[in-house]
């Protein structure tokens, strides 16, 4: 009577037979073995289940599936044979008509197996492997929904194939690499990898951008919808973006990340009335004013996607799930009145107390993400984001003691997905695996008096990482194990001052000897990022650009001279940072408006029985009903509308923070009027001068500058 078996994660080096006669009775439909010691051997006694449905076999030790033992199983519909060493699939696979899915990722396959001839065949994955060619049918099957074929480096495909592959939903191959021009290692590298549940919905979706705002910066998510498609979709598109603006605006990495979280809860609009999502984000950065610094990991969640990091073979979490076991979540949620069902639901609808959307939980439920962060040293070998559904099929020290010596970024995140699947799990899964090779000349070991740590174990001694700067016009290409299945292009803000500063000093470093005894020389133990500073000598510090010139363009020496405040100089121009503001500041008392960050939003707050608060003040401070501002805020109208014109003309604000000098306009750009036309562009130029002057005229009758109205009609 045994329908289904699952003897995953043993030690299985044989099976036992069907029966011991030779007719057998067996109705076993679902076999799960992955992760076990089994090899070709134990292949002729599958032969004794003849109405087997699933078979999961893998991770084992095979290296062959003998084609006259596949043609005895022609009811199967599901095989998994990833991570063993085989060379090819059997072309008898033809006689299993009902077979939908073929899983072979992680072998050493050469030859396109005959899976297209199949019907009924809905999934193939042959990710991760040796394959050069694909051969394909004149048709492709009906119901084919998906093609993976991303980690076979040698694989070409021709023009016409590639046309024929397009008409896939999902298809899935590498992206050509650009490659480093310097031949240096990578500081990272990353895979991911998805898998539907039962239901055939894929309600999870993952974020990678190894090139974030510049090249030393990558941010990699995962996010789950549950049971729903709509809002992983919506943070995949929307998150990245809404971190690089606030990026701008702050530099502490709890303060990005929570407002990162608040404001794409707002932002999920109605999707997030009656649905929600865990998430998980992780940025490395480096400091901008040190280009050769130190990394620094953030990493933020909500719900139950997590993220763990690999340091010297141990697991590190650097995630948090806020449920009702959490004693000040508990407390907090009773303070609100919520309703807390039997199974540690918040009114029966989700056991995270922080997560994104559900709005209609407020405040009980709250998108106020955990948030940590930590230097990157070269004992961290790499970290795993995941979804619900693997984490609970694996801790998260089988997880990384299942992936720690898998090479390939790609092979570790299908890995993981396909135990997770072969443990039980039945909900979608996502796994991204970002691979680490921090130096140690780019990891500042000052605290440790100049010692720095042993490097992890799986990664070879490499060079000094160098990485090129990039065009503002480029996009980053993921490399070839990267496992993306299309280019995710996200915003690039790279920073003025990080990639142009200059250096004032020659380029040879100064010919003093270095004495400890000299009282010039500290007896501090500094590390190569940030070695010790002679008093009598220029330290150069590390930089993207050299300028020969050592005088900055007006002519001043950058070293003698005391700098001007609200003005940058790099060595190539000169930066003036500028506010234009409202004259009426330099009459009346400006009014200074507390802002209070909570787990709901930002609150501004006035206190109308303040004595000596001006009556006029209080539009500033109470009417947020105007005009909305990039990030989704609102601002209220301004009167002076003549100054804001001014101040449109000024140049646009760098990415940096800084205010630079507009160009000069190239003649080729340049607008040429013919000359029998240049009597009418000269009467229709004095006609738009003339409405722009009546315009501020009315405007001024109107709206005068000397009188300003207690209260004023909002458009709602």
């Amino acid at each position: 009577s045994l329908r289904f078996l699952n003897a995953s994660a043993n030690k299985l080096e044989m099976l036992p037979p069907a029966t011991l006669s030779e007719e057998t009775h067996s109705i076993l439909q679902e076999l799960y073995l992955t992760n076990n010691n089994l090899t070709d051997k134990c292949v002729p006694l599958l032969t004794g289940h003849p109405h087997l449905k699933i078979l999961h076999m893998a991770y084992n030790r095979l290296q062959s599936f003998p084609a006259s033992k596949m043609a005895k199983l022609e009811e199967l519909e599901e095989i998994d044979i990833s991570g063993n060493k085989l060379k090819a699939i059997p072309t008898t696979i033809m006689n299993c008509r009902r077979m939908h899915t073929v899983i072979a990722h992680s072998n050493c396959i050469e030859v396109f197996p005959e899976v297209m001839q199949l019907s009924e065949i809905k999934c193939v994955d042959l990710s991760c492997n040796e394959l050069s060619e694909v051969t394909l049918p004149e048709n492709l099957p009906p119901k084919l929904q998906e093609l993976d074929l991303t980690g076979n480096p040698r694989l070409a495909l021709d023009h016409k194939t590639l046309e024929l592959l397009n008409n896939i939903r999902c298809f899935k191959i590498d992206q050509p690499s650009a490659g480093d021009a310097s031949g240096a290692p990578a500081v990272w590298s990353h895979g991911y990898t998805e898998a539907s549940g039962v239901k055939n919905k894929l309600c999870v979706a993952a974020l990678s951008a190894n090139n974030f705002c510049d090249n030393r910066e990558a941010l990699y998510g995962v996010f789950d919808g549950d049971r729903n498609v709509e809002v992983p979709y919506l943070l995949q598109c929307t998150m990245s973006d809404i971190l690089a603006e606030e990026l701008q605006k702050t530099k502490n990495e709890e303060e990005y990340m929570i407002n990162t979280f608040i404001v794409m809860q707002r932002k999920l609009g109605t999707a997030g009335q009656k649905l929600g999502g865990s998430a998980v984000l992780c940025h490395i950065k480096h400091d901008p004013m040190d280009p050769g610094g130190c990394f620094t990991l953030t990493s933020a969640n909500v719900g139950k996607c997590q993220t763990v990091l690999c340091r010297n073979g141990k697991p590190l979490p650097l995630s948090r799930c806020y449920v009702m076991s959490c004693e000040e979540e508990l407390k907090r949620i009773k303070q609100h009145k919520a309703i807390i069902t039997e199974d540690g639901k918040v009114n029966g609808v989700t056991d995270s107390t922080r997560i994104l959307g559900y709005t209609f939980l407020h405040p009980s439920v709250v998108p106020r993400p955990h948030v940590q962060s930590i230097t990157l040293t070269p004992q961290d070998e790499f970290f795993i984001l995941g979804s619900k559904g693997l984490w609970d099929s694996l801790s998260m020290d089988e997880a990384v003691e299942a992936v720690r010596n898998v090479p390939d970024a790609l092979a570790a995140a299908k890995k993981l997905c396909t135990l997770a699947q072969s443990y039980g799990c039945n909900d979608s899964i996502s796994a991204v695996v970002v691979q680490l090779n921090v130096t140690e000349d780019s990891f500042c070991c000052c605290e440790l008096n100049g010692v720095p740590p042993p490097s992890p174990g799986i990664f070879p001694q490499s060079v000094n990482v160098v990485i090129k700067d990039r065009p503002a016009d480029a996009l980053g290409m993921p490399s070839s194990s990267s496992g993306m299945a299309s280019e995710i292009s996200s915003e690039i803000s790279t920073s003025e001052m990080s990639s142009e500063v200059g250096s004032t000093a020659s380029d040879e470093p100064p010919q003093v000897a270095m004495n400890e005894s000299s009282p010039a020389y500290p007896g501090e133990q500094r590390c190569m990022l940030h070695p010790v500073c002679l008093s009598n000598s220029f330290q150069r510090q590390l930089s993207s650009a050299t300028f020969s010139s050592a005088f900055s363009d007006n002519g001043l020496d950058s070293d003698d001279e005391e700098p001007i405040e609200g003005v940058f100089t790099n060595g190539s121009r000169v930066e003036v940072e500028v506010d234009i503001h409202c004259s009426r500041a330099k009459e009346k008392q400006l009014l200074q408006v507390p802002v209070e960050a909570s787990d709901e939003g930002i609150v501004i707050s006035a206190n109308e029985d303040e004595p000596g608060l001006p009556r006029k003040a209080e539009y500033s401070a109470m009417g947020t009903i105007g005009r909305r501002r990039g990030n989704g805020s609102v601002a209220p109208h301004e009167r002076s509308h003549n100054l804001i014109e001014v101040a449109t003309d000024a140049p646009l604000r760098k990415t940096g923070g800084y205010f630079a000098a507009p160009a000069q306009p190239d003649p080729d750009d340049q607008f040429i009027i013919p000359p029998e036309l240049e009597e009418e562009v000269k009467e229709i130029m004095k006609q738009h001068q003339e409405q722009q002057q009546q315009q501020q005229q009315q405007q001024q009758r109107q709206y005068p500058m000397d009188h300003l109205a207690d209260y004023y009609d909002t458009p709602l």
